[in-house]
């Protein structure tokens, strides 16, 4: 019976162990991707669905920028990630304030794109992400954009995590196809040794309420991060210290709407502009005004 007792204690410990040394290979992974990075942007269509004869392909995209990927938060269960752009001279850099990527541990609080600029709230049980991370992608605005949730994998010296999500079109898309609405993502992020990858298979969806979704075409892409001096990335660095705490101000409200976990619908424009227009204002600045514009772009 001790024999039992101790074989089921040495197990209980020999699984607590693993399980921490594989949360921490997670967390380093993901912090992977801070720092300062060259960036190459690639997509092309592949294959097309659509019968109609006159359909035309989307162009093959190629871009390139320098990004600073900023930690901006972490603890056990979570770790924050702001990227922003710089372009132009050295001497002389513009800033833009990109994308960000909050990475949850077993997060059950999901706000999965539907179509038309509508997020619908979605709770999964403890069961469904055990050991699981979530990445929460966000627009310049923080408002939300798609998210996902899989397991991390280390394996064969490779690092990667692997995800299917519907989302808005990317913005290289929006403003020229009207002829689909929908983005199902094929996320494949890997940690490389010069950097990290994010591999693309995405599928231009078509979605209309009560209907089957229709895939139009497909869509490989191929993004680069190739790691680079953080001395490249000062002049983000700097701007980010300035700016910092209007983007906390920022973000405090958006929680504050995403704790209601309920369907969220927002605005495309207000007074013909986006969103982001009003608060990249540089008059912009206490949570009062802020919390005020953000809400004003939420359809109730």
């Amino acid at each position: 019976m001790k024999k039992m007792l101790f074989g089921f204690i040495f197990l209980f410990i020999s699984f607590s162990l693993f399980s921490q040394s594989k949360k921490r290979k997670d967390i380093n992974a993901i912090k992977q991707m801070c720092g300062c990075f060259e960036v190459r942007f690639n997509f092309a269509e592949t294959f097309v669905n659509s019968v109609n004869q006159d359909y035309v392909p989307s162009k093959n995209y190629k871009s390139g920028a320098l990004e600073w990927a900023q930690l901006i938060f972490e603890n056990s269960d979570q770790i924050s990630i702001q990227h922003i752009l710089i372009t132009g001279e050295m001497n002389s850099p513009y800033i833009i304030k990109h994308w960000r990527q909050d990475w949850l541990h077993e997060n059950q609080d999901f706000y999965i794109y539907d179509h038309n600029n509508k997020w619908n709230y979605n709770f999964k049980t403890k069961k469904e992400v055990k050991g699981q991370w979530t990445q929460k992608v966000y627009q310049v605005d923080d408002s939300p954009r798609y998210e996902g949730t899989s397991t991390w994998v280390h394996v064969d010296n490779k690092s990667f995590w692997e995800n299917i999500t519907p989302a808005p079109l990317p913005r290289r898309e929006y403003t020229k196809r009207s002829d689909y609405n929908v983005t199902l993502r094929g996320n494949r992020h890997e940690i490389s040794l010069e950097g990290w990858i994010h591999d693309q298979d995405n599928a231009k969806v078509i979605r209309e309420s009560g209907k089957k979704d229709v895939i139009l075409s497909y869509e490989k892409g191929y993004n680069e991060y190739r790691r680079v001096s953080d001395e490249k990335c000062i002049s983000a660095k700097k701007w980010w210290k300035k700016n910092q705490n209007k983007w906390e101000k920022v973000r405090q409200k958006w929680r504050s709407v995403y704790d209601r976990k309920t369907e969220l619908t927002l605005a495309r424009k207000k007074d013909g502009s986006p969103l982001f227009i009003f608060l990249f204002d540089q008059k912009v600045k206490n949570q009062k005004e802020i919390s005020s514009i953000i809400e004003s772009f939420i359809v109730y």
